[in-house]
């Protein structure tokens, strides 16, 4: 099923994170922000989630353990409650509105929503270097219909 006629995509899930790297990989605007080349994990809750960027596209959306964060060079924690969210705000907004994109989140939860395992600054500082292209791959679950499991 395509991104487009999916409906009631559970976050998260595998399926979820695969209809946003189909859109996103169809999408002119997401290649001209630039490229891309990164590992970001997502943990949301107990869920853990890699997904791999390589120049102009999503190439790979997979299911995680805590140990493939150390292989990620970012990952971006937050409970499910925040997800909700930041899901939620950007589904009624179309994208996220100010207070609710990844760089002001990072910002504003103790602790911020960006880490990574290893302490390696390089690859931590990898976020902020792609964060428009990140910004605009979770903008694209405007376009979903999400759901949740409680």
């Amino acid at each position: 099923m395509s991104a487009q006629g999916a409906s009631n995509l559970l976050f998260p899930s595998v399926q979820w994170f695969q209809a946003l790297q189909e859109l996103v990989n169809n999408d002119d605007e997401f290649r001209r922000i630039g490229s891309v080349d990164a590992t970001m994990g997502i943990k949301a809750g107990d869920n853990v989630y890699v997904i791999t960027f390589e120049a102009f596209e999503c190439s790979e959306v997979k299911e995680g353990t805590e140990y493939d964060l150390i292989d990620a060079d970012f990952f971006l924690e937050m409970d499910m409650d925040q997800w909700r969210d930041l899901i939620v705000n950007t589904k009624d907004n179309g994208g996220a509105d100010l207070r609710h994109t990844l760089n002001t989140l990072d910002l504003m939860i103790e602790g911020g929503i960006s880490k990574n395992a290893t302490g390696d600054q390089f690859r931590a500082d990898i976020f902020f270097r792609v964060n428009q292209s990140l910004q605009h791959f979770f903008d694209s679950s405007a376009k979903l219909e999400t759901v949740f499991d409680s």
